[in-house]
Order: structure tokens, then sequence, then C-alpha cells
């Protein structure tokens, strides 16, 4: 009993951060799991589009609204204990559910409202998750740990969806919440079995909670007044942007010219491309200067997407889809090893906060105007009889598929130009050397 006494949390370096990775990535991969399995009994009961949208809705605009507030108090508190709270919250929210669907009482506001909740909850997370790093890893092993982030991330989207059809088949909706309440128990035990260092917190004023709205905006500003930070922000909200285009369009313009199995087979190409970018950048790191990493593979994302405009052809769109995800990772992963080493650790979740909030916000606009871009501009451009048949049409086809294909051709060429333009711009291109390392 006294030995029961002694137990202290773990604290270290790499195997620390190694442990509450892996708690982090089954914990994502259960959320996963259920994500795909609410969207597939809402749309096999409705068979409306709209019904599930609304899942993806609800699903980020709660995080996109609260980030600014949920960053400013990761600041305040530990963020260890914030990662707690949330995984448990979030896990409790798991419970909820699966307590409905055994009373058979499930109804699509439950869902909409549960998700709305993870989404609350991961606000919370997300910036505790990605402050902590810069507090468990050394400077040096930054952008490897960033990459095993995003290889968890990339694990998550490959793995999830193969998991949970199999599982639905098995052990039904229910079975697959409480697998998904069973990750957030062995992420919240990893949890508690460590210890993170101490980081300055931010200061709280007599005024109190008047003092966590000075706070939310302190993160937007610590971005705004160092240049070099300020254009890289508004780059990812543009590749973002363009990003939310694509994940709106990509299955329409694909079921265009081959079937659902083939589509399948091309995301999943995405996914395992995905994963391969993580481990790669996991074991190399990356160049030297990030940033010089960032463009390439930035520039090279867009080539990507502009290849998906050019042809409809399935090993095409594999081979792109495969090339545009193998660059997510580095591009993400470099991004936050530059922020980690040169934003303060007392306001890294602010800013992390904040650059989710402007880099998600992007994401659902993207999906308000692809629909109407497509639909009503750049389709009837590419029909048969259409205005532009006759000269782009003679390159890249006409008919269905092919305004959509316009499209991300025309995006493309312009983001392609803004790409170049960045680079061009000194604050960003030497945003590593010109700021000091803040760790």
């Amino acid at each position: 009993m006294n030995s029961l006494k002694n137990l202290r949390p773990f604290t270290g370096g790499m195997g620390i951060f190694f442990l509450v990775w892996f708690g982090q990535l089954v914990s994502l991969t259960g959320s996963g799991l259920t994500s795909f399995a609410l969207g597939v009994w809402v749309y096999q009961r409705t068979g409306s589009v709209t019904q599930f949208s609304l899942i993806l809705l609800f699903a980020m605009l709660p995080t996109v609204l609260i980030s600014p507030i949920a960053g400013a108090l990761v600041d305040r508190w530990n963020r260890r204990w914030c990662m707690i709270v949330s995984d448990s919250g979030a896990g409790l929210t798991a419970v909820a559910i699966a307590v409905l669907i055994a009373t058979g009482n499930l109804e699509f506001w439950h869902i909409y409202l549960a998700v709305s909740l993870s989404a609350i909850f991961k606000a919370f997370q997300l910036p505790a998750y990605t402050a902590s790093t810069s507090l468990l890893v050394p400077k040096e092993d930054l952008s490897r740990a960033t990459g095993m982030v995003q290889s968890g991330q990339a694990c998550a989207q490959l793995f999830s969806p193969l998991l949970a059809g199999v599982l639905l088949g098995v052990v039904q909706l229910s079975g697959v919440i409480f697998i998904d309440f069973a990750s957030f128990l062995f992420a919240l035990t990893t949890l508690l079995l460590v210890q993170f260092p101490d980081a300055k917190t931010a200061a709280v004023s007599e005024k109190g909670k008047a003092s966590v709205w000075r706070e939310a905006i302190e993160g937007w500003t610590y971005i705004a007044v160092r240049p070099g930070l300020l254009a890289l922000l508004i780059l990812f909200a543009i590749n973002n942007f363009v990003f939310g285009l694509i994940e709106a369009l990509f299955t329409p313009l694909v079921l265009t010219f081959t079937n659902v199995n083939v589509l399948g087979t091309i995301q999943s190409l995405g996914g395992a491309g995905m994963l391969m970018g993580s481990v790669v950048m996991s074991i190399w790191g990356g160049p030297r200067p990030l940033i010089r990493g960032i463009f390439g593979f930035v520039f090279l994302s867009q080539l990507c997407i502009l290849a998906l405009g050019l042809r409809t052809s399935a090993p095409l769109f594999a081979l792109a889809n495969f090339l545009l995800f193998f660059c997510v990772p580095f591009v993400n992963g470099y991004c936050d090893a530059i922020l980690l080493r040169k934003v303060a650790p007392y306001i890294q979740g602010r800013v992390f906060a904040t650059i989710n909030m402007v880099c998600f916000s992007s994401i659902p606009l993207a999906y308000v105007v692809a629909g109407p871009l497509a639909d009503r501009i750049f389709e009837p451009l590419m029909a048969a009889n259409g205005l532009l048949a006759g000269s782009i049409g003679q390159i890249i086809g006409v008919g269905p598929g092919r305004g959509i294909g316009l499209l991300f051709i025309t995006m493309e060429v312009l983001v392609m130009l803004v790409t170049v333009a960045a680079y061009r711009y000194p604050r960003l291109r030497l945003v590593e050397e010109e700021l000091p390392d803040a760790i």
C-alpha cells in the first residue's frame, strides 16, 4: 500500500511525448469511427445529403466560433489537465449517444448536439495538444514531433472509415460508439500517467472574465505585429479555402466518369499518401530553413490539384490524390514546427487557437460557394453547347464534370500566382532568420 502512495506521473522528453501521441492517436481513430458511423446512420435513414452535410457543419462551426476564447483559457490553465477534461467531455458525449441508442430514443437533433459538444471540446484540446509539444520535445526534434502528430491524423483518416464499415456490420452503431468511448479512456489514462513541464501562464487581471476577451484578441495581435507569421497565416487560409472546394467537389467530379468503388480506392490512396508523407517527415525532419519545405510542398500540392482538372482519368486521379495528401503532413508539420519555435510558450494556446479559427473558417466558406460556382457558372460554360466548349473544351473536354475541372484549374492558377508572390515577400521567406527563437 505504501508503494502506491509513492506513485507519481512520469516526466521526461520524447518518451513522454510518444506516450501522449499514442493515446491521442487511439482517441482520434475512435472519434473517426463514430463520425463515419453516425454519418452513415443519418444518411441511410433520410437519404438526404443536406442532413448529412449538417453533421459536417455542426462538427466544425463551434470549433471556429469558440477557438479564440478557448485559446486564452488554454494559456491560463494547465495544458495537461485541459486535454484531460476535453477527452473526458468527448467521452461522456459518446456515452450519452450510446444510452440514447440503447433506449431507442436517438433522434437527429441529438446527433447534431453531440457533434457540436465534441467540437467545443476539440476547440480546447487542439491548441492544448499542439502547444504542449514545445514543452515536451527538444527544439531540434520539433519537426519530427510535428510529423508524428500529422501521422496520427493520417492514420485516423485512413483506417477509421475502413474499420467503421466492418464494425457496423458486426457490432452495429452502439458497438462502434462503445469502442470510441474505450479509446477516450485509453487516451485519458496516458495523460494521467504523465506530467508536463510547467509553462508560464497568462496573467489574470483583476477584472477577471473581462480579461479573457482581451487575451483572446492577443493571439491575433501576436501574429499581426509579426509580418512573416501573418503572411504565413494568410497563405494557409487561402490554401485551406481551395482544399474546401476540392473536398466539396471531388466526389461529384469523380462520379461523372467512374463508379463508387473506384472513388473509394482513390480516396484510400489519398489516406495512404498522407500516412507515408507523415512517416517520411518523422524520419527525415525536413530541410533548413523549413520555410523552403513549406513552399516546395505547397507548390507540388497545387500542381496535383491542377492535374485533377485536366483529364477524366482514374489512374491520373489516383496518382494526383496520393501525391496531394503526401504533401499535407510536410506543409502542416513544418508550419507547426516554425510556430512552436518562434511563438513564446505562454501564448501558444491563443496563437494556435487563432490559427485554427482563421484556417477552419475558410473551409465552410468554400462549402457555401462551391455548389453555386460549379452548378451556375462553370458547368454551363463547359456543357456541350457551352460558351467555352469550342475553346477550352477542345483541351480539357466538355460535358458533366468538365466545369468542375475548369474551376479547379482556374483556382489553382490564381493560387499558384499568390504562392509565387508570397515567396518573393522577404518577411515570409526569411521568417526563420528574422524572428528569434522563443524556446
